[in-house]
């Protein structure tokens, strides 16, 4: 493995420089652009009410924030397992939330680790794993098979929240168009990030995305198994996006490997 340029580790790294912070204020005009024209105006405002709810009402979804880019408030020791087996301890390292990396200080610098060396990383509360150059950990298991979970920042929700949280007041409607007067963006708030999880399944040796494609193409051609999955993703209950049903998912198909 090349030796690291700075702090001589035998991961490669970068030096993280600082971002500043951009905020953006969104027109209520753009909310509105893709409106279809309707006919009649008062179908127009009836759909121009709708979308306003909808668009206002996605603050009301429940998703983790942070105000930090890193996965701890600070920097914390951890034991790194590298791909050819070798392990380091570092005392000052971390995970960066923006493309789940593993960081560490390099005196006043932060230094990303090149993740094509690293296999694992230990810290006191959790170990990480390697998934896709992606630092995850493991959320179950059944048998050898392995549900796996990355989290990072969401800035499409993030930039989508910012356009939500928009004040409006003195609304009303002009030729069946909507007009304001004012249009503030809220504070503190705005500024929190969401944080999204991302899924991969170690299924039957392979790392795959959680996707239904992605799994569906990938299980075995026994047809108990996937008459199972396909009873699993049938449920009112079932998603994606829901530890608990990927969990119930993985269990499923994992029958003949426990």
């Amino acid at each position: 493995m090349p030796a690291c340029h700075a702090g001589g580790h035998e991961f490669e790294s970068r030096t993280h420089r600082k971002e500043n912070r951009g905020s953006l204020i969104f027109g209520i005009d753009e909310l509105f652009k893709y409106q279809p024209e309707r006919k009649h105006k008062t179908m127009i405002k009836k759909n121009i009410l709708l979308a306003v709810f909808m668009v206002l009402g996605l603050t009301a979804i429940a998703q983790v924030k942070t105000t930090s880019v890193t996965l701890y408030k600070e920097f914390k020791p951890s034991v790194i397992t590298l791909m050819n087996g070798k392990t380091i301890k570092q005392s000052l390292t971390n995970v960066s939330l923006k493309n789940s990396s593993l960081l560490y200080l390099n005196g006043e610098y932060t230094m990303e680790a090149n993740m094509e060396t690293i296999a694992t990383v230990q810290f006191d509360d959790r170990k990480y794993y390697n998934i896709h150059n992606q630092l995850g950990f493991v959320v179950d298991s059944v048998g050898s098979n392995v549900l796996y979970r990355i989290d990072l920042i969401d800035m499409v929700a993030y930039n989508q929240q910012l356009r939500n949280n928009i004040n409006v007041s003195n609304m009303g409607f002009e030729n069946g168009g909507i007009t304001t007067s004012s249009m503030d963006l809220n504070n503190d708030e705005d500024y929190k990030l969401p944080i999204f999880s991302h899924y991969y399944y170690l299924y039957n040796g392979e790392l795959i995305k959680v996707h239904e494609r992605e799994v569906s193409r990938n299980l075995p051609k026994d047809k108990e198994v996937k008459r199972k999955y396909r009873t699993i993703i049938g449920l009112d209950t079932f998603s994606w996006s829901d530890e608990a049903s990927l969990i119930q998912l993985l269990k499923a198909i994992s029958s003949n490997n426990q």
